[in-house]
């Protein structure tokens, strides 16, 4: 009996230490996300720098002084955890993202978003996959199989344009930053359902056949969680506009709309869907409807809380990769020939390069001959930066990567763990260096306007986390600016010229008749405490 007590009390001590070790973990991640915030602030107006490239210094400033101390054993705090990126970190962000978006110029560019967020992505894949293949293959880097090259393709389609989106600014190109917003977020998700395909897939025999399985199973996926967003959008508006919560409490529509937004991405989970893509439609459809449905300070509090959760969550995502960036037990199987971890890194940077540009000029070109307006025509400056937006990689690469090469956060395999530190190599380098030069790039290839300059200068400013579209009553979608004014077209051709003004008239007709009726949404006045009147919608 004594014997078993001292091994409880073993167990307790070690267990307390390992609590211990946590709490001091956690206090130390909030203080640098404090320390990020508050430099971020600092540097605000500085030529160079912006939040994300700040946390990933901060970051790798943080690695060297911990691995130091452990005596160049370790170099981070936290183990890498895919769960704690996929099912904590990534939901807020994707679901401010849909949530915080200027629906009518995503829609009005909708066809343009999709053809660079999903066939460019697409294009890309194969390029950086077809490319990995022919020089990999020739090269002493381990044992890897099709999958693994295949994945190497999804792994590095997956861009991360936030440096570029906290440079660019609506009031001044509206139209490249819809589309660099748009297809950003797309992209994210078609490159984790393209990962997720190529997963599913037994690809040690290629034919035509599981080529086309391959296809349809991404269309598939694609889809059904598009489908599944828009379906826990429009229950969330129905449940809070006929359970009129705004009458006893406003909290509980706060509740309702943030657990609605979860479960929509944890359903996708459960049902091996893209969650990215459900998320981001659910915060379109909740923007749409739900945000109309709640009461006034109900509207304010979630619209704040949603992009401050963003906010964290991205900076906690570059500050740990900034501290992974020097783990130790990856690196020590490339210690003994690291010219070949720069080699296998500089051929995946050229593959980003070259995958990036295989899509947007060309598809910029197809995009430009169904426009007629020099206004939505994009031009080569503009061609450049989209193309510029997508080179950096990273949170969701580094993610997918750990996913596919290693098992909880580690790997003993040489091939795998090269592809692990190369893929941390092109993040930490496209992130840092074609950040920087990001700035600058848009102020040489895009001049503001002067008065239009003066006019945004002299408005008042806002915490840099809310410079992304808020939905307030002034930037909401106007009746008056959704294309009444554009004639009824009669042909294919004039269909296909001004599809988005078409779509838009018929969409607005559809929804004023049979959809805003049921679930609300604009016009729908929410019941406030103290007031004698139900729920109306205005007419």
């Amino acid at each position: 009996m004594a014997f078993d007590f001292g091994i409880l009390l073993a167990s307790l001590n070690k267990l307390s230490t390992s609590d211990h070790q946590s709490v001091v973990s956690i206090n130390l991640f909030v203080a640098l996300i404090c320390a990020c915030i508050v430099i971020g602030h600092l540097l605000e107006e500085n030529r160079w720098m912006n939040e994300s490239i700040t946390a990933l210094v901060i970051g790798l400033c943080t690695g060297v002084v911990i691995l130091l101390i452990s005596g160049g054993k370790n170099s981070h705090i936290l183990v890498f955890s895919e769960d704690l990126f996929f099912i904590y970190l990534l939901p807020p962000i994707i679901f401010n993202a849909g949530f915080q978006v200027k629906k009518k110029s995503f829609f009005r560019n909708f066809s343009t978003i999709m053809l660079f967020g999903a066939v460019g992505t697409l294009i890309s894949f194969i390029t950086i996959s077809l490319g990995a293949i022919g020089i990999f293959r020739k090269m002493n880097i381990g044992s890897l199989e099709i999958g693994d090259y295949l994945a190497i393709g999804a792994i590095f389609s997956a861009t991360d344009s936030v440096c570029t989106l906290q440079v660019l600014s609506q009031d001044e190109t509206p139209l490249l930053y819809s589309l660099v917003f748009g297809e950003g977020v797309v992209n994210d998700a078609t490159s984790v359902v393209l990962f997720n395909a190529v997963q599913n897939f037994d690809l040690s025999h290629i034919n035509t056949r599981k080529a086309l399985q391959l296809v349809g199973n991404f269309l598939y996926l694609f889809a059904s969680s598009t489908i599944l967003g828009v379906a826990a959008g429009l229950l969330s508006a129905y449940i809070i506009k006929k359970l009129y919560f705004g009458r006893h409490s406003t909290d509980r529509e706060v509740a309702i709309m943030i657990l609605m937004a979860y479960l929509s991405y944890m359903l996708a989970e459960l049902f091996y869907l893209s969650a990215i893509l459900t998320v981001f439609f659910s915060g379109i459809v909740m923007s749409h409807y739900t945000w109309h449905n709640v009461t006034e300070s109900s509207r304010v509090t979630t619209k704040h809380a949603f992009a401050t959760l963003s906010f964290i969550a991205e900076i906690f995502i570059f500050l740990y990769v900034g501290m992974d960036a020097l783990d130790i037990e990856k690196w020590r199987f490339v210690s003994d020939s690291p010219e070949l971890s720069v080699q296998v890194s500089s051929i995946l940077l050229g593959l980003v390069l070259v995958g990036r540009a295989a899509f947007v000029f060309p598809l910029s070109f197809l995009s430009n001959l169904m426009k007629k307006s020099p206004e939505e025509k994009i031009s080569f400056n503009k061609q450049i930066t989209i193309w510029w937006a997508g080179l950096m990689r990273g949170a969701v690469s580094v993610a997918l990567a750990y996913n596919q090469f290693t098992r909880g956060g580690h790997t003993q395999l040489r091939g795998n763990a090269i592809m692990i530190t190369s893929t941390i190599t092109v993040v930490l380098f496209s992130t840092v260096v074609f950040g920087l030069m990001t700035k600058p790039l848009i102020r040489l290839l895009l001049p503001s306007p002067k008065h239009l300059s003066r006019m945004i200068a002299s408005e008042p400013t806002t915490p840099k986390s809310f410079i992304v579209p808020l939905l307030d009553s002034n930037t909401q979608d106007s009746e008056a600016d959704l294309g009444h004014n554009v004639p009824r077209p009669h042909s294919l051709r004039m269909l296909l010229t001004t599809p988005s003004h078409t779509v838009h008239r018929y969409w607005r007709r559809f929804d004023n008749a049979f959809m805003r009726p049921v679930f609300g949404g604009r016009g729908f006045v929410p019941f406030v405490p103290g007031s004698p009147t139900e729920p109306t919608e205005l007419h």
